[in-house]
């Protein structure tokens, strides 16, 4: 089985858990007998092929006369994105509605072909780069030989249509997040949204990383329950030795992640606060970036725990899991998580976690505190309790690790493979 597959981003060039997932899931596709062709905007050349076959849309040449047929799709306005979007763990910032201008183009020696430069990132021409990304979807799948298309996320969605119409193949799409995951309830972007329902009804199989997505699916975007499969995540076993190598004495507090609005550092501030005026020896460190940052900056401040709280900005690569090795205790306490992929990194490195139970990952972990992201008490009572109570720490330390080392991406992989057989036998 051969698989033309829809991406964003690809390690080690990554913004968020999406290409993490997209690597783990294209690992464990080719262990289990399925070969993978990724695509993504823009490649950087030091992306692991040993699994897959990347394909940087930037080099293909699209044939213009083409276009018209790969990507005919209902009209929507371009949207302008006033900081730094990553798909799979939400939006920065609202929307602007506005109209761009065409840019990127690359005339080739052929009068009758095109090229396209894709920034690879998302910024403020990122719908332009959508419709683009279509174009070469089309012309790829004309050139390609593949069983069955799989996108990733709604800025693929158009691709897979794309890549669908041409070839005839049956589609699989894939929800990393959605939405009401990005917005919220009252504040829902209509263009996005038309856009996912767009991939969504045009997709033979739907695959949703929790429950919570998938209810989300069904009811919010009224597709048919059954095309709708949950397909968790894992985590990339790691052979590294965490190093246990503290700048400070005191216990230390972890929050990793986009501080917006979806992520929940606000609940994450107020916890300090009530855990600190029961012990004020321990240390907060809030790891990321994001549009409330100064709104979370300016609290600190106003409660008075400045002093405790440190700021490192975004993380990635070695700098994760050295914060991970200097960590007591990690916190997630998202308002609404599709998945989330971090505790699970945190637990193999042996750091106990506390997860709100509005996540898709509090579903598959049995050894993780999990409490409502609105209850800051009994989330300050639960950091207490495993700064405090050694027995208890380690507890979640050890079974927390082995419960996570046994989520393996190749057994999602192979959930996987029978969805793609089950689509397959469908057409």
């Amino acid at each position: 089985m051969k698989v033309l597959m829809f991406g964003w981003e690809f390690p080690p060039h990554i913004s968020g858990g999406l290409g993490t997932a997209c690597y783990g899931l294209t690992k464990g596709l080719a262990m289990n007998g399925v070969e993978v062709i990724f695509v993504m905007p823009k490649a950087s050349g030091d992306e692991d092929q040993t699994y897959t076959k990347i394909i940087n849309a930037s080099d293909v040449e699209v044939d213009p006369r083409h276009a018209e047929f790969y990507t005919r799709h209902p009209e929507t306005s371009f949207i302008q994105i006033n900081s730094r979007l990553v798909p799979y763990v939400g939006l920065d910032d609202y929307y602007n509605v506005v109209n761009q201008i065409d840019s990127g183009l690359i005339q080739s020696g052929d009068a009758t072909k095109r090229k396209y430069i894709f920034s690879g990132g998302y910024g403020k021409n990122l719908m332009e780069e959508v419709n683009r990304y279509a174009e070469i979807a089309g012309e790829i799948a004309r050139n390609e030989e593949f069983d069955i298309i799989h996108a990733h996320d709604w800025l693929t969605y158009r691709a897979g249509i794309a890549a669908k119409r041409v070839s005839g193949k049956p589609l699989v799409v894939h929800i990393h997040a959605t939405e009401y995951d990005r917005s919220g309830e009252n504040n829902r972007n209509d263009i996005v949204y038309n856009m996912e329902r767009e991939g969504m009804s045009a997709a033979d199989s739907v695959c949703a990383v929790s429950d919570l997505t998938r209810n989300i699916v069904i009811e919010k975007y009224g597709i048919d329950a059954n095309k709708v499969y949950t397909l968790h995540n894992a985590v990339v076993p790691s052979d590294k030795k965490v190093t246990r190598d503290k700048f400070v004495k005191e216990k230390i507090v972890t929050f990793l992640g986009r501080v917006t609005f979806q992520k929940g550092p606000d609940y994450f501030v107020e916890t300090a606060k009530l855990v600190l005026d029961k012990d004020p020896n321990v240390r907060f460190v809030l790891a990321g970036d994001g549009d409330m940052m100064q709104h979370i900056i300016t609290r600190v401040a106003e409660l008075g725990i400045s002093d405790r709280f440190h700021f490192t900005g975004f993380l990635r690569g070695d700098d994760i899991d050295k914060m991970f090795g200097m960590s007591d205790v990690y916190v997630m306490p998202s308002i609404s998580e599709p998945f989330g992929i971090s505790p699970l990194e945190a637990m193999r490195a042996k750091v106990p976690v506390v997860i709100s139970k509005q996540s898709g990952v509090a579903e598959v972990l049995q050894h993780a505190i999990k409490v409502d992201f609105w209850d800051i008490n009994a989330t300050a009572d639960a950091i207490y309790g495993l700064l405090h109570y050694p027995a208890l720490s380690n507890l979640f330390s050890v079974k927390g690790a082995e419960e996570v080392n046994n989520l393996k991406w190749e057994n999602v992989a192979k959930k996987l493979k029978v969805i793609y057989e089950k689509t397959l036998r469908y057409e």
